[in-house]
């Protein structure tokens, strides 16, 4: 029974990081491959908040999204300046900086991390695995209604725009600059969110946890479930998020294996298995075309 709600969590905090990404790279086209900087900034928010100045899980959640917002902001306004390559370098060196200074600096743990972070508690009583199951999946419940929210309001038109064509959208007189530093701070708060369910959860991290393989993980899942597709990415969350345990005998490959699916998804179905232009989901229209054709 724990090992599938603690499987539950853990897949649950992958979707959620999955589903922060897609804001910034499926909507928006901004390439951001150092994600995990902001997981880890969350968690370790909310550690050094619960270790240090005891705070409650709830409050740490707050000040793990601040925190992480506020660094997404800083990356936002640096990306106004930067486009796809450079932008994509400028994510993985965010990743190994954020990593660096958690294995270095005294107050974030250095080398030994952060431990003794206590579970969340409601009316007394403490979280086992499967209230952070629970607690997981109504996040993700949450993350996905406001993802469906941001698409079909005038702010998700407007980033697909700008993913489509910048200069078109810019000529319009549409303030580009906002909205992708929008994209960023609303992604990285999101991320921060995972990092605090993760950080209770663990009840201990140390840096190695958001490493840049962690950030290829992320960007694997929303590549392979489709860029800017909702579903799409909660599957290839949950896909990737249950393959560890599946292939654990390929773990130390896990790198490998994930970069693999990178370029043969993008080489062989860019638009990933529910994106726009699929061929799983051209597959299901036509198939929902003659149901109504034969109804």
């Amino acid at each position: 029974m724990n090992y599938w709600m603690v499987l539950l969590t853990t897949v649950g905090i992958w979707v959620l990081l999955a589903l922060s990404l897609n804001i910034i790279t499926g909507e928006t086209g901004q390439p951001n491959i150092g994600h995990a900087a902001f997981f880890g900034i969350g968690a370790y928010a909310a550690a050094v908040a619960g270790t240090r100045y005891g705070v409650s899980f709830w409050g740490a959640l707050v000040i793990a999204m601040l925190a992480s917002a506020a660094i997404g902001g800083l990356l936002g306004l640096v990306s106004i300046r930067l486009r796809n390559d450079f932008l994509a370098i400028t994510t993985i060196g965010l990743n190994f900086v954020v990593v660096a200074v958690f294995q270095t600096v005294p107050y974030f743990g250095g080398a030994m991390g952060i431990g003794g972070i206590k579970p969340p508690q409601l009316g007394g009583l403490s979280f086992g695995p499967l209230e952070f199951a629970i607690v997981s999946w109504v996040l993700v419940g949450l993350v996905v209604l406001l993802s469906y929210h941001l698409q079909r309001a005038w702010f998700g038109y407007a980033l697909r725009a700008i993913r489509d064509d910048e200069a078109a959208v810019e000529a319009m007189g549409i303030n580009v600059r906002r909205y992708k530093v929008l994209a960023f701070i609303i992604g990285a708060a999101l991320a921060g969110l995972a990092g605090c369910v993760y950080a209770h959860f663990m009840t201990f991290i140390s840096s190695t946890d958001f490493s840049f393989n962690v950030s290829v993980t992320i960007l694997s899942m929303v590549v392979l479930g489709g860029r800017g597709s909702v579903l799409g990415v909660l599957l290839g969350g949950v896909l990737l998020g249950i393959a560890p345990e599946v292939f654990r005998f390929i773990s130390n490959f896990r790198l490998l294996v994930f970069g693999g699916i990178l370029v043969l998804v993008m080489r062989f179905s860019p638009s990933g298995l529910l994106g726009q232009g699929s061929w799983l989901r051209e597959r299901f229209a036509r198939l929902r075309g003659a149901d109504l054709h034969g109804g």
